[in-house]
């Protein structure tokens, strides 16, 4: 049901059906919508200091800002991501931790007027840094803006997964993200925080009716193999771990710092960014706040999430006029509740002989 639609006449279904689903199946897909805002601080020319460059593929990334410096964009497109948005960072115009927190803030301001879905540092920042960084993130949240931030920390951290720990009871957020485990690839180590583009390219490729739990990573080991008892403690502290198997490098679950499933918080991401952006751009304004025209916003609101649910995002699905706030004048109070569907990653059999 494509095509203008005459918000007079109040069909159900025209317009306003059609973006939603195509939103929704966007969503599905990941890597369609995969998305990783990243700035760059080590770059060449032709690339200029201040500037947003789009990038899809790796020799884009080298003819641009050169062959030595585009390492985290290699991981993040390795990791499954659609594209990177690059910011080139302007170097401080004087030393002094004054004038590098100006820059930090300059470019985290210019970040908020792109879209993106998930932000990652290519290596380390200051502990400070990282707060400012899940401040920020929150404070966007609030205002709409919602994205997934990835952290990582030095080598000497990995080494010693109770500092990893220590950092994910600090950032625990629902929209963070912090990676204990540094890798070994063919011979070269990468602390956690070089790594994290990985883990960000991999969160934004993966569609949201999937799980990145036991997703195989592109590395010959981690630098420091955790045993059960360590790997039980992250977990249950919400960091991030890589593990080796015996075979192959994967994640041992994806979860958020706040212990939430990632699969949990892309769904909640997507459902406000989708039918925050689709109410702006097709409906606000348009619909009369009648009985009419509320019915034709909870049947497009409805006809969203069904799609979700079609493809196993979401489920239990009821959308209606808020019963405690009065839709009158130009204010129109809708409550929606559903139940995220999670992956099934722990499997429990009882065998009887």
């Amino acid at each position: 049901m494509g095509g203008k639609w005459d918000p007079i006449s109040l069909p159900v279904r025209p317009g306003l059906y059609i973006n939603f689903v195509e939103a929704a199946a966007a969503q599905i897909k990941g890597g369609a919508r995969g998305t990783v805002a990243l700035p760059l601080f080590k770059y060449a020319a032709p690339a200029t200091a201040g500037k947003f460059y789009t990038v899809e593929k790796e020799s884009e990334a080298v003819a641009l800002f050169g062959i030595d410096n585009i390492q985290p964009i290699r991981f993040i497109l390795d990791g499954g991501a659609k594209e990177v948005l690059v910011y080139t960072v302007p170097a401080p115009a004087v030393e002094g931790d004054k004038a590098l927190e100006a820059v930090y803030i300059a470019m985290r301001e210019a970040f908020e007027a792109r879209s993106f879905n998930v932000f990652v540092y290519p290596d380390v920042v200051s502990a400070a840094e990282q707060d400012a960084t899940k401040a920020w993130c929150k404070r966007n949240r609030e205002e709409g803006k919602h994205f997934l931030s990835v952290f990582g920390g030095a080598a000497a951290d990995d080494a010693d997964p109770e500092k990893g720990n220590a950092r994910t009871v600090k950032l625990a957020d629902d929209y963070a993200v912090n990676l204990i485990s540094g890798v070994n690839i063919n011979g070269k180590e990468y602390a956690s925080a070089a790594f994290a583009p990985y883990i960000a390219g991999l969160i934004a490729g993966t569609g949201i009716n999937k799980s990145i739990t036991y997703a195989p990573i592109g590395a010959s080991d981690v630098t420091k193999r955790l045993r059960h008892g360590e790997i039980q403690k992250a977990l249950q502290t919400g960091s991030l771990v890589l593990v080796h198997d015996g075979e192959k490098v994967k994640v041992e679950q994806g979860l958020v710092a706040s212990k939430l499933k990632i699969r949990a918080i892309r769904a909640r991401q997507a459902v406000s960014t989708d039918i925050a952006k689709t109410a702006a751009d097709s409906y606000i304004g348009k619909l009369d706040n009648n009985a009419d025209g509320q019915a034709a916003l909870i049947s497009a609101v409805k006809a969203y999430l069904e799609r979700l649910e079609l493809n196993n995002v979401l489920t239990d699905i009821a959308v209606g006029l808020d019963p405690d706030r009065a839709s009158v004048g130009d204010s129109v109070f809708l409550l929606i509740s559903y139940r995220e569907i999670d992956s099934m990653e722990r499997i429990f059999l009882t065998v009887r002989v």
